[in-house]
């Protein structure tokens, strides 16, 4: 798999998109440019990283030092770009996508190309769209994705590894099948996430009373989008305002 150049350029998008998410966090937290480096490598290769040591094999950032490229322009072009940029907690939502789509389908190929079993790849390739954005978010002290509650990113992630292995086993991977599917995987995402899609939570009624009103005055990049206007809008009537009472102080216009 390493051998084809169509993977490699295929795998440093994905890298790119979500070293992107990475900057643009950095840059709404108000972390320097070395700061929002250190987040789009985390975003961009972290989930990779946990893939390839858990396959025994050495990571591909590692054995292939261009993958340190994506992280690099992308800090840059949000360096230069930043100012010119609205709607930045879309372009974070959005490039994440983009990178959970590419990474899951890649990474499930890759563990199958490795002789992993169809659940295990199925799991590699879930760890290997949510991993990075995961360390992302925690080192950025914001409320990681994958535990935010208020849409879906897991389930895209895992129904776009399951594609991807039944496509392998089908005998129907390809260039326009890997294309297809991580485009299916950025959609669902991106759909959930507009319209507010989540799945039942269990615990719900076992919280302590006030735990809502906590909840809805945490503030997150990837909470659920505000219907209507500009979504980065600091001051009177912006999302994050809505959701906490009080005006979002840190985003970024």
């Amino acid at each position: 798999m390493e051998a084809s150049p169509l993977v490699l350029w295929f795998d440093l998008l994905g890298v790119f998109f979500f070293a992107l998410s990475g900057s643009l966090l950095a840059a709404r937290r108000d972390i320097d440019i070395t700061g929002g480096l250190v987040l789009g490598l985390l975003a961009g290769l972290g989930g990779g990283l946990i893939r390839d040591v858990l396959l025994g094999v050495t990571p591909l950032a590692l054995s292939t030092p261009v993958y340190l490229l994506p992280p690099l322009i992308a800090a840059a072009a949000v360096y230069l770009l930043g100012s010119v940029l609205h709607r930045v907690r879309t372009l974070i939502v959005t490039f994440d996508a983009m990178g959970l789509g590419v990474f899951c389908t890649f990474g499930t190929a890759r563990a199958l190309d490795h002789g992993m079993p169809v659940a295990s790849a199925i799991l590699l390739g879930v760890i290997t769209a949510a991993g990075g954005g995961l360390m992302r978010d925690v080192v950025a002290n914001e409320i990681p994705a994958v535990f935010n509650g208020s849409d879906l990113y897991v389930i895209p992630a895992f129904t776009g590894a399951s594609l991807t292995a039944l496509a392998v086993y089908g005998d129907w991977w390809g260039p326009v099948a890997a294309v297809a599917l991580a485009g299916f995987a950025f959609a669902f995402r991106m759909t959930s996430w507009h319209l507010q899609w989540r799945v039942p939570a269990p615990v719900r009624g076992w919280s302590v009373r006030g735990f809502d009103a906590r909840r809805r005055r945490e503030r997150s990049v990837f909470g659920r989008p505000r219907r209507g206007g500009d979504d980065d809008e600091g001051g009177p009537g912006g999302d994050d305002e809505a959701a906490s009472g009080h005006p979002d102080t840190d985003a970024l216009t």
